[in-house]
């Protein structure tokens, strides 16, 4: 199992936010998924972000495990771009992941799961092609 550790500034900002006691979800923003925050396709794997739900999507199943209480999830494909003994810091007013392999993303962004799976239904994507 995948762990992940919240550092004090990090649990506290989410409180703020007020989604520390929310489902979460961690993604590698890729600019496709339902959940996607940013654009393009071109992003993945420098991407993260934290997007928020009202109950738990079965598209992300594995659970992160984390000493904090946080019921944070993820999916076998993300998992993939994550690393070992993750930890989210929050410094200089942005969110910041790591891992035993150095820095995964200084600015992970947070969202609304419901509200993105809307926006995201609403763009159409004709006649683009994506070169990276």
């Amino acid at each position: 199992m995948l762990k992940i550790t919240f550092t004090d500034s990090a649990l506290d900002y989410l409180k703020r936010r007020e989604i520390a006691d929310k489902t979460l979800i961690l993604i590698t923003d890729d600019g496709g998924g339902k959940y996607s925050i940013k654009g393009g396709g071109c992003s993945i794997g420098s991407h993260f972000s934290i997007i928020w739900v009202d109950e738990k999507d079965p598209d992300y199943p594995v659970q992160l495990d984390n000493d904090q209480g946080l019921k944070i999830y993820t999916s076998k494909y993300d998992m993939t771009l994550m690393g070992p003994n993750m930890v989210m810091d929050y410094n200089a007013g942005s969110l910041n992941l790591r891992s035993d392999e150095g820095i995964l993303d200084g600015d992970v962004e947070i969202g609304n799961g419901a509200a993105l799976i809307k926006a995201n239904k609403n763009v159409k994507m004709t006649g683009v092609e994506w070169r990276c």
